[in-house]
């Protein structure tokens, strides 16, 4: 019979008490940052993760079997680009809206799931910085569109950000 020494149950406790977060499949916590739309005299606001790396882009929600409702996943650019979305293993339908440095948003698609190649691209026809995933279906409901304001609390502006050295 092996004996477990107290000092390693601690730091075996320790380093699950530390990778918890990670474990958490992603979803937004409650000091999660909060996107406010402005579609007209009152604030809708929702729960964001937010997708600022090329990895975290990349992954989006693929693999999520639900995302709540007043939630999303936020896309950050430093300058503007052009680029589309694609729901290559993603299992939800979802809706984005792509917004401009002047924080105003520009276009709003509606995507299906895509679980195998080749998917559609889905692409704005604008230049923008900033984009939300939310579940289809959000942005009609709620009267958010093309020309809404947003702004993101919680998460300094990417041209605001120190460069990486």
């Amino acid at each position: 019979m092996a004996m477990i020494s107290a000092t390693f149950v601690a730091r075996l406790g320790l380093t699950l008490l530390l990778l918890l977060p990670a474990c958490d499949g992603g979803e937004p916590s409650g000091d999660a940052p909060v996107l406010v739309f402005d579609p007209g005299g009152r604030d809708i606001e929702i729960s964001v993760e937010v997708a600022d790396t090329p990895e975290k882009r990349q992954r989006g929600l693929m693999g999520r079997e639900e995302l709540p409702e007043d939630a999303g996943m936020v896309f950050l650019h430093d300058q503007p680009v052009t680029s589309g979305f694609w729901m290559k293993d993603t299992l939800i339908p979802l809706s984005v809206a792509f917004w401009d440095r002047s924080e105003t948003i520009g276009a709003i698609l509606d995507m299906d799931p895509c679980e195998a190649d080749p998917c559609t691209v889905y692409s704005p026809g604008i230049s923008w910085v900033g984009a939300v995933e939310v579940n289809r279906g959000f942005f009609e409901e709620h009267g958010i569109e093309v020309g809404t304001r947003v702004s993101l609390g919680g998460v300094s502006r990417p041209e605001d950000r120190a460069p990486s050295a």
